[in-house]
């Protein structure tokens, strides 16, 4: 009698766009049993079209963890693509979920917590489980500004705006957390057909002047989801990995090769003294930070082959119009 094979399960928190193009796209068939976490019902539904089983729970709601980190202790793997909140310059939401899915001694408490004193001869009895894996997409943020250095892993960590000290808290406490197996991806911004800068062509938007401008990494979607899936099984513990194709350009060079590919004007180029009075200070915090990121290890450790080796890849196969249609769905 074959003897049935059972099915790898996987657990996704933050399931956005990057995890339905991995639980549809990776080679995955009928071998993984893929759960996604859903704050709403219309994230539910979402999910259910992907083939992904909705489980409730609100990453800033602590008891809605309570079935969804069970069900984690469970899984063969978590993917933490969620990102933090919109302010502080910590990450709450990891910190919940990281209490939710954390697993237990036999003692009855988390494996992270410190013993109590009568409890340290008793070692014996603390036998926590085999640590969960971990993925976790970090951004490439947390290396701030580099001033157009090449950089890899080893490059100390420097994170100039909130949302990567966010990103980066929650790196920390991924690193402590003695339950918990972690990979981090560390992703740049990400770019698909349908996640192109449309809407900032139409709006005139202007771009630094090639002698002020800055180096900028991308990594496709599909790439990204990749990568993650390949993390599952080759990536190794407590390590960290660059998520960035080979395309090597100034933002600038970015937007008029996009502009040229969907039929639309180029932005303006504007010194940066003129250009931080005409932007938003989010919008020119990102147009601040230069750096070129080396994917060595990422190639090496993963054995990733890029789909789009750099953006414009994309770009060549892009037809003006559907692409313009694509950024009104």
């Amino acid at each position: 009698m074959k003897k049935k094979l059972r099915k790898l399960r996987l657990m996704i928190v933050g399931a956005g766009d990057v995890a339905r193009r991995l639980a549809t796209g990776v080679d995955a068939d009928k071998r993984v049993q893929w759960l996604g976490l859903a704050r709403s019902a219309e994230t539910a539904n979402a999910l259910r079209r992907s083939g992904i089983l909705p489980i409730e729970g609100d990453l800033d709601f602590s008891p809605s963890l309570r079935r969804a980190g069970a069900l984690a202790r469970s899984a063969g793997a978590v993917l933490h693509l969620a990102p933090p909140p919109g302010e502080g310059a910590d990450d709450p939401r990891t910190k919940r979920w990281l209490a939710a899915s954390a697993r237990l001694s036999k003692l009855g408490r988390r494996v992270s917590e410190r013993p109590p004193a009568s409890a340290i001869k008793m070692r014996s009895a603390i036998r926590p489980g085999k640590p969960l894996r971990n993925v976790y997409v970090s951004t490439t943020g947390v290396y701030g500004d580099c001033a157009g250095e090449r950089i890899d892993e080893t490059r100390r960590t420097k994170p100039a705006n909130a949302r990567a000290k966010r990103r980066l808290a929650a790196e920390s406490r991924l690193r402590a957390f003695r339950s918990q197996r972690f990979t981090i991806l560390r992703a740049p911004g990400i770019y698909a057909a349908e996640r192109l800068p449309v809407e900032r062509l139409r709006a005139g938007t202007p771009a630094l002047l090639a002698a002020d401008d800055v180096f900028t990494n991308h990594i496709h979607g599909d790439d990204l989801a990749r990568a993650i899936w390949l993390a599952v099984f080759r990536g190794g513990a407590n390590r960290v990995l660059n998520v960035v194709d080979d395309g090597e350009q100034k933002m600038g060079d970015y937007f008029d090769q996009v502009a040229a590919a969907v039929g639309l004007q180029k932005p303006p180029r504007l010194p940066r003294a003129r250009l931080m009075r005409e932007v938003s200070p989010m919008l020119y915090s990102f147009m601040s930070e230069s750096r070129r990121i080396d994917n060595s290890r990422l190639k090496r450790e993963l054995r990733l082959r890029f789909k789009y080796p750099t953006p414009a890849a994309l770009l060549r196969e892009m037809k003006p119009a559907a692409a313009l249609q694509r950024s009104l769905l």
